[in-house]
């Protein structure tokens, strides 16, 4: 079993851009995420009228922004809170190499010396090693995909799942993702030009072939930009690149647009499928199996290959009085945080019930939040946000 103060000092956000190291710029507590040098092929940028007025009251210059001003990681103009949040599209900006080189954050952390708790912590579980999934990606997880962003430290990535919004019927732009794939926490705000690739890599290509490839191999569905995201406030308060600092609240919902149109398809439409959240999902010991889906990009992995681990998950407390995690064996590594966690509910069909937020160095186990009252939140704001367009 583990100590709530073992746990904190021995876990790491697994997988991703998870913000800032301690020399980034920092601010005062806020809500809802950003990006690194442009690639050489970026393209024009899109701004709406709605965000120039928004980046003009925070002194951006918009033929600044235009030449590339978004690099400056000044923390004045690194936006914190939830009304802040501009994410001008970029035309070109993720090309196949910038996706690909995106990396998560190198934190090691020492998971060795973990001890027991008073129960509400179950002993670590088995090693389960990740499986590939099988190709093409679109035909075995249609949901899945790579979320990218920047950080004052470079390009970094996650993983994400399509989600059902339920003021667009069968018409979802709504991703499912971790917090800190979005927002760098009580340290500092927003990441930049966040952007969804679903069915990243879907034919699964090597690394050498990948290097080769065009855009439309690794991004057969289009390049998706968050026009608008959330997390949790207790993620912005509270959430640490290291530590698992709140990790119980470790989520977000992004809402996309397409870089260069869909044809007015919306995202679920374009890739065919999208799970619903099940905010009611069961306390662990009430779940037979969860299915965790991601593309783990630290060693013994690449990033480019979608991969999958199922297992009964356990409990795992990080700190008393806040919410107990989603816990199971699993091999993958930095990249997958945001995955999503799919388990059967009561109706016989699969649902969302977590994501990847946390796991050690040695990559044994990964923790997920439980889905409550503040994930519901953040999922019905954005939701309702886009409720009428």
């Amino acid at each position: 079993m583990l100590a709530p103060a073992a746990v904190a000092a021995a876990l790491a956000l697994t997988a991703t851009g998870c913000g800032p190291g301690e020399d980034a710029p920092g601010g005062s507590p806020s809500a809802s995420a950003a990006q690194t040098p442009g690639g050489a092929g970026a393209g024009k940028i899109t701004i709406p009228e709605d965000l120039k007025g928004r980046l003009k009251e925070h002194g951006i210059d918009l033929d600044k922004w235009r030449g590339g001003e978004w690099r400056n990681w000044d923390k004045d103009k690194w936006l914190r809170e939830a009304q802040d949040f501009v994410n001008p599209i970029i035309e070109d900006l993720w090309d196949p190499d910038r996706m690909r080189e995106a990396e998560e954050p190198d934190r090691p952390v020492d998971d060795g010396d973990l001890s027991g708790d008073e129960g509400v912590t179950d002993p670590t579980p088995r090693r389960v090693e990740a499986t590939r999934v099988a190709t093409p990606y679109h035909g075995s997880a249609p949901e899945a995909g790579k979320l990218l962003f920047d950080g004052p430290k470079g390009s970094m990535v996650c993983s994400a799942t399509v989600v059902k919004d339920p003021a667009h019927p069968g018409k979802s732009n709504l991703v499912w993702t971790a917090g800190h794939c979005v927002h760098a926490g009580k340290n500092g705000g927003w990441y930049r030009n966040i952007a969804f690739v679903p069915s990243y890599n879907d034919k699964g290509l090597s690394t050498d072939r990948s290097e080769a490839a065009t855009r439309e191999d690794v991004a057969p569905y289009g390049v998706w930009w968050g026009d608008w995201a959330q997390t949790s406030e207790q993620w912005i308060d509270q959430g640490a690149p290291v530590g698992g600092q709140g990790a119980p609240y470790d989520f977000a919902v992004v809402h996309v647009t397409p870089e260069k149109g869909s044809g007015g398809k919306s995202l679920e439409e374009t890739v065919g499928s999208a799970l619903p959240v099940d905010f009611a999902a069961p306390a662990a010991a009430g779940i037979a199996e969860m299915e965790a889906t991601g593309y783990p990009a630290a060693p013994p992995y690449d990033g480019e290959k979608l991969y999958r681990c199922a297992d009964k998950p356990g409990r795992l407390s990080l700190k008393a009085g806040q919410p107990t995690m989603y816990r199971i064996g699993c091999s993958m590594t930095g990249g997958s945080s945001g995955g999503g966690w799919v388990a059967t509910g009561g109706n016989g069909e699969p649902a969302l019930v977590s994501n990847t937020s946390i796991g050690p160095v040695t990559a044994g186990w990964l923790a997920g939040p439980r889905l409550g009252a503040e994930a519901k939140g953040v999922y019905t704001a954005v939701s309702e946000k886009f409720a009428g367009r």
